[in-house]
């Protein structure tokens, strides 16, 4: 399978990069323009709408149709692990239905020097088997734009 991987160092506390990145209102935040990102709905692990916080079982139904081309492609995320020790944390989230053959997006956070180091790490596989394998090494291309562009926002939002 292949994996993505980005790291950056804010000059924010630990507490509110993690409060940040806890609610939908985060993802849509850092989520490029052009990928055309909607929240069509959320459902907290008990099935309550809306929830404030994404815990452990929660789902976000989303749809995007990047730089406005073809239709829109629905997606639906599930955080499947969340946990905090101290000052430093992490949630995993899978897609349950969307345009990879999988997906795990791993997020991390530690607090360091006064301020946050923040990892996300996706673990994914391209569609159309054997053919999406062979492209899978090329993954960065389209990954690393979005991300340099979400760890970007992030700092200038937080810091």
């Amino acid at each position: 399978m292949a994996t993505y991987e980005r790291e950056t160092y804010l000059r924010a506390p630990f507490e509110d990069v993690w409060e940040f990145h806890s609610a939908t209102t985060g993802l849509t935040a850092v989520t490029p323009r052009f990928m055309n990102l909607r929240v069509e709905a959320s459902r907290g692990p008990d099935g309550e709408p809306d929830p404030d916080i994404l815990k452990e079982g929660s789902e976000i139904d989303l749809s995007m149709r990047p730089f406005g081309v073809g239709p829109r492609q629905g997606w639906t995320s599930r955080i499947v692990e969340r946990r905090r020790d101290g000052d430093a944390g992490l949630f995993r989230d899978t897609m349950h239905d969307g345009p990879f053959e999988r997906w795990v997006h791993t997020h991390s956070f530690y607090a360091d020097a006064g301020g946050t180091i923040l990892r996300d790490r996706v673990e994914y596989r391209l569609p159309c088997g054997e053919l999406g394998r062979l492209a899978e090494p090329f993954g960065d291309i389209g990954f690393e734009p979005m991300f340099r562009y979400r760890h970007r926002e992030t700092k200038r939002r937080l810091e």
